[in-house]
């Protein structure tokens, strides 16, 4: 009987007709179709402007995003809106942030697949309802879930590069190294800034 209560408040959400009824629904849903839910004490949606036309996608919320129930809050998210106000943009203006899953897996280990599969259709619902012009990839893991075909990569050779993909039609993709690697390899960071000045120049052209 749970199970079937809960199905219904997962289409209930899926069915939202706007984002901000989606958040809301969501964020109050307390999913549990996956043992992530265990332990959280958040349902972390997201952080930004979901008016903006740019999708960030990270791995999965942290420990501070978990206590302030915010996406990349925590020492990644506040280098990434350092560097991209380095390079000109704000990141809670010019774009959405979200992440793969939307709770803080334990010891903040990478999402396993089933975990994936069961939240992944919350970020399809993000994605259809923003309708995200350029969606941002930030790390491996990121790129591992949302193009499905992409097979063994490797980051150094995939960061700083735009690419479309069939089952996102209209979108351009456009992968970064994800900002816990440049906390933990700092000497990656002017590779990152060089990283973000593109991603800047990709999105004035995608808007004009």
């Amino acid at each position: 009987m749970q199970f079937d209560l809960f199905d219904s408040k997962t289409n209930e959400i899926l069915d939202a007709k706007n984002y901000a009824e989606f958040k809301k629904l969501l964020a109050e849903s307390n999913c549990t179709k996956c043992s992530l839910s265990e332990n959280r004490k958040h349902i972390v949606v997201d952080r930004g402007n979901p008016e903006a036309k740019v999708l960030m996608v990270g791995e999965a919320p942290g420990e501070n995003e978990d206590i302030q129930a915010k996406a990349f809050v925590g020492r990644a998210g506040q280098l990434l809106d350092q560097m991209m106000q380095e390079a000109g943009m704000d990141s809670n203006r010019d774009a959405l942030i979200a992440n793969v899953v939307k709770c803080r897996p334990p010891e903040n280990r990478a999402p396993k697949q089933e975990e994936v599969d069961q939240c992944f259709p919350f970020l399809k619902k993000q994605i259809s309802l923003i309708a995200p012009e350029v969606i941002v990839l930030l790390g491996g893991t990121a790129l591992k879930h949302l193009v499905h075909n992409k097979g063994e990569f490797s980051m150094e050779k995939e960061a700083g590069k735009a690419f479309t993909h069939p089952d996102y039609p209209g979108t351009q993709f456009f992968v970064l190294y994800h900002p816990a690697f440049i906390l933990r390899d700092p000497r990656k960071k002017p590779v990152m800034a060089t990283h973000l000045q593109i991603l800047k120049e990709l999105i004035s052209r995608v808007k004009s």
